[in-house]
C-alpha cells in the first residue's frame, strides 16, 4: 500500500477509527496487528523476518541490562541485524565481485534473492535502541508488545525517519491524545507530502527516467543537465514527501516524529546539507559510527578518515552497487575539504540573499553527486558528466509549468527560513487551515501525474 493511494487512505481510516474507540489496553496490540498487517499486504514471507530480529534485540537489551557478558549481547545483536542486512542486500553484489575477480561470470554464484522491504531503515532503529541500552541512555523496554511496535510501526517502518527509542517510548508511555493543533499539523503535512509526491516528484520522475532508461541515445548538454536537475527535485520532493506523510499521520495518532529535511537546497556547504537532508540518517551516521570512530578527537588526518569511512559506508547503505559507493566517496571528500578549508563551521544565522553564490555552488556540486546515485552503472554515470561538462546547447527538457511549480517550491523554502508554516498553521482559525488543506487538495487534483510511481527510497 503507497501512501498516496486509496487502499492506504481506507486502511489508514479504519485504523485511527479502530485506535480512538479501542479501550486503552488494546490500543498498542490493535497498533501492533496494523502493522504488521500494513508490512505484509507487500510481502508476508517477510513477517518472520521482521519478528525475529524484533525478538533478537528485544532479548539482547534485557540480556544487556541483567547480564556481566553485555558485550557479548551488543555483538548478538549487531551480529543478527548486520548479518541479515548483508545476506539480503550486500551477497549478490560481493559474489558478483568475487566472479569477476575470479575471470568468471557475474552471476556465476547470485541467488534468486528479493529485498525485504525497509530492511535498511528498521535494522538501522533496532541498532540505535540496542547500543543507546548499552551505553545506558536507554532503560531496557520489558514488554514484548511495545518493543515490537516501535519496530514495526506502520507510518515510518518502510522508509523511516529513523526514530529513536527515547523519542518513541516518550510518546507511547506518556500518551495524549492529539489536540487541535496536531490535528492540523497532521492534515497539513499529510496533503503537502501528497502535494510534494504526485504533484512535483512523479512529474520531474518521467523526465528523469526517460533520460536515465537511455543515457546513450540522448546527447546534448542541455538535457543532461535537465535530467540530472529533475531528478534532484524528484528525490527532494518524493522523500520529503513520503516523511511529511509519515509525519503527519503519526501525529494524528499521538505520535510525535522528528523533522527530516529542512529545505536542503538552501544549504551554503555540503556540510549544511547534510544537516538538513535526511536528517534522521545523518544523524544516526554520526552518532553510531562517525563519533565511534573517534569524531574529529584525533586530529585532521583522523577526521578525514573518519568522514571518508561514514559517508563510503552511508553511500554503500544506500544500495549494493558501486555507484552508490561512488556518491558517498564523493560527499566524504567534499566534506573532507570543506573541513581543511574551513568551511565547515555550524551556522546560527538566517538565510539571507547574500548567501546566494555559496547556496547555487553547493546545489551545482549535490547535484553532481547525484548523477551516480540515479544512474544504472558508472559507464552511464560518467557519459552524463561529460556532457554536462559541454556547452549546454539543445533543448532544456522541463516544461515551463514544472519550473513555475519548482519556484512557488523556493518561494515556500525561503519564506520556511524565517517563519515556520507549520506552526503559523497551528496558530490559524480552522477555516484558514480548512482553507490551505482545500487548495493543497486542489493542486494535488490539478497536477498529479496519473501514474503508479513508487517512493524512490522504498528500494534501500
Amino acid at each position: 500500500m503507497l501512501f498516496f493511494t486509496a487502499s492506504y487512505f481506507a486502511f489508514f481510516f479504519c485504523t485511527i477509527i479502530c485506535f480512538y474507540l479501542a479501550p486503552v489496553k488494546l490500543r498498542v496490540p490493535l497498533l501492533l496487528a496494523a502493522s504488521y498487517f500494513f508490512y505484509m499486504s507487500w510481502n508476508w514471507k517477510f513477517a518472520p523476518l521482521l519478528l525475529t530480529l524484533t525478538v533478537i534485540d528485544y532479548v539482547a537489551a534485557i540480556w544487556i541490562e541483567q547480564s556481566h557478558h553485555r558485550k557479548w549481547a551488543l555483538v548478538a545483536s549487531l551480529a543478527s541485524n548486520l548479518g541479515f542486512l548483508a545476506v539480503f542486500k550486500y551477497y549478490n553484489f560481493a559474489a558478483s565481485n568475487g566472479a569477476t575477480l575470479l575471470g568468471l561470470p557475474p552471476g556465476r554464484f547470485h541467488f534468486d534473492i528479493v529485498l525485504p522491504l525497509g530492511i535498511s531503515f528498521h535494522t538501522f532503529q533496532s541498532i540505535s535502541y540496542v547500543v543507546d541500552v548499552y551505553r545506558g541512555q536507554q532503560k531496557a523496554i520489558r514488554k514484548p508488545l511495545d518493543y515490537a511496535l516501535y519496530i514495526a510501526f506502520f507510518p515510518q517502518l518502510v522508509a523511516g525517519p529513523i526514530v529513536r527509542a527515547r523519542d518513541f517510548f516518550r510518546d507511547l508511555y506518556d500518551w495524549h491524545a492529539p489536540n487541535s493543533a496536531d490535528i492540523k499539523r497532521g492534515g497539513f503535512l499529510v496533503a503537502m507530502g501528497l502535494v510534494k509526491k504526485v504533484a512535483l516528484a512523479d512529474n520531474f520522475a518521467l523526465i528523469s527516467d526517460r533520460y536515465f532508461s537511455s543515457v546513450a541515445s540522448q546527447p546534448g548538454g542541455a538535457a543532461a543537465w535537465g535530467a540530472v536537475f529533475a531528478f534532484a527535485m524528484q528525490i527532494f520532493f518524493d522523500f520529503s514527501g513520503y516523511t511529511d506523510m509519515a509525519i503527519g499521520f503519526a501525529r494524528l495518532l499521538g505520535f510525535h516524529f522528528p523533522v527530516n529535511f529542512r529545505q536542503p537546497y538552501l544549504a551554503v556547504s555540503v556540510t549544511d546539507f547534510w544537516r538538513r537532508w535526511h536528517i534522521s540518517l545523518s544523524s544516526w551516521l554520526r552518532d553510531y559510527l562517525y563519533i565511534p570512530l573517534g569524531g574529529n578527537r584525533y586530529g585532521r588526518l583522523a577526521t578525514y578518515r573518519n568522514l571518508m569511512v561514514t559517508m563510503l559506508l552511508g553511500g554503500l547503505w544506500h544500495g549494493a552497487n558501486w555507484n552508490f559507493v561512488i556518491w558517498g566517496g564523493y560527499h566524504g571528500l567534499l566534506l573532507s575539504l570543506e573541513r581543511l578549508l574551513g568551511q565547515a563551521k555550524h551556522r546560527e544565522r538566517t538565510w539571507t540573499l547574500l548567501d546566494v553564490p555559496r547556496a547555487v555552488l553547493t546545489f551545482v556540486l549535490v547535484c553532481v553527486g547525484w548523477v551516480f546515485f540515479r544512474a544504472g552503472s558508472v559507464h552511464d554515470a560518467a557519459l552524463v558528466i561529460s556532457r554536462m561538462l559541454q556547452v549546454p546547447r539543445g533543448q532544456w527538457p522541463i516544461e515551463p509549468v514544472l519550473m513555475m511549480l519548482t519556484v512557488a517550491g523556493l518561494i515556500v523554502a525561503l519564506v520556511e527560513e524565517r517563519v515556520s508554516l507549520l506552526e503559523a498553521v497551528e496558530r490559524a482559525p480552522a477555516w484558514v487551515a480548512a482553507s490551505c488543506l482545500g487548495m493543497l487538495l486542489f493542486v494535488v487534483e490539478l497536477f498529479a501525474v496519473d501514474a503508479n510511481i513508487p517512493f524512490v527510497y522504498f528500494q534501500f
